[in-house]
């Protein structure tokens, strides 16, 4: 696994529950402003390898990122369960639950 992944997955283990943070953040945490993409596919690669909170990871809109396989609708449930709460459309109040790392 190279540098960036693998600051990238510590610093996704470290997102409190009841907390979001963007693909963009976590990037640049882990050293590359510009690897927003890059986190969304370690996301995809390595969630159940290294039981990531993945669900914590949003995008910058403020909103969960719609995926093919649906595991949007559970990337909500999974998050309304940990205390957060969406818009009338369905994006996350930054101002109270942001984590920024």
């Amino acid at each position: 696994m190279d540098e960036f992944s693998t600051r990238a997955i510590a610093v996704i283990r470290r997102i409190p529950r009841g907390k979001v943070t963007t693909y963009g953040m976590v990037a640049a945490a882990a050293g590359n402003h510009c690897g927003a993409r890059q986190v969304a596919r370690i996301l995809y690669a390595s969630s159940d390898k290294h039981k990531l909170p993945w669900h914590r990871v949003v995008n910058r809109k403020r909103k969960i990122s719609p995926r093919l396989s649906g595991s949007h609708f559970k990337q909500k449930h999974l998050l309304e369960s940990e205390g957060i709460s969406f818009d009338n459309l369905d994006r996350i109040d930054f101002t109270r639950y942001l984590w920024i790392p």
